[in-house]
């Protein structure tokens, strides 16, 4: 099984895309579509999650990985992380080392400010579900130093009747940009045309 997809073409800088829990990079699809070519190199690694059981910083250590393996450690790139995989993304960037070669992180329905759906899990099993609860300790150490994320551009895309985002609004960062988009489900915001064509937009803005 490949570990990841990495599509390379003459310009950049590159793209970085992170799925969610249950997801694989397929769920990207529809966008790759929309994107046709013009955002390039293009990364899309396969995380093992393992349904919520890895940890999520965890999770951002293997992110890094591919990466590093990809880009080499300085080649400055783009970020967009869609549910649980905008916090990996967030992990890898504030408390990994990223934000230094981050240029533009876009987070697509991801609980940075936490779920309510997070919160029966047991967290001795389920520790990377536990990670988004609201008041996690990983997500109060993200959002108690925003020095390096203000230096960078952000855009949250969220749903406001996203169930997999307990309340919708707080699927969104403490700092940048925000655009609600016109979709009713958590997977249609990466598969319905009023929630495909924002993102790639912001993709292709220079």
């Amino acid at each position: 099984m490949l570990s990841e997809e990495c599509v390379t073409s003459p310009s950049g800088p590159p793209l970085v895309l992170v799925h969610g829990l249950l997801d694989t990079p397929a769920v990207f699809n529809a966008l790759k579509r929309e994107l046709a070519g013009r955002r390039h190199p293009l990364l899309i690694p396969a995380l093992p999650l393992r349904l919520g059981r890895t940890p999520t910083l965890e999770a951002a250590e293997l992110l890094g990985g591919h990466i590093e393996a990809a880009f080499g450690r300085d080649e400055p790139l783009d970020l967009l992380g869609f549910s649980m995989g905008g916090v990996i993304g967030r992990c890898w960037m504030q408390l990994l080392g990223g934000l230094g070669r981050t240029r533009r992180f876009l987070s697509v329905g991801s609980p940075q400010q936490g779920t309510l759906t997070a919160q029966p899990w047991p967290a001795r099993v389920f520790s990377g579900i536990a990670d988004l609860r609201a008041g996690s300790a990983l997500l109060q150490r993200l959002n108690g130093d925003l020095d390096g994320l203000q230096r960078i551009e952000c855009h949250s895309f969220y749903s406001a009747l996203d169930l997999a985002v307990l309340p919708g609004w707080r699927a969104v960062l403490p700092v940048g940009a925000r655009t609600m988009l016109p979709v009713l489900t958590h997977p249609q915001l990466l598969r319905d045309r009023a929630a495909i064509g924002p993102l790639a937009r912001e993709l292709l803005r220079p």
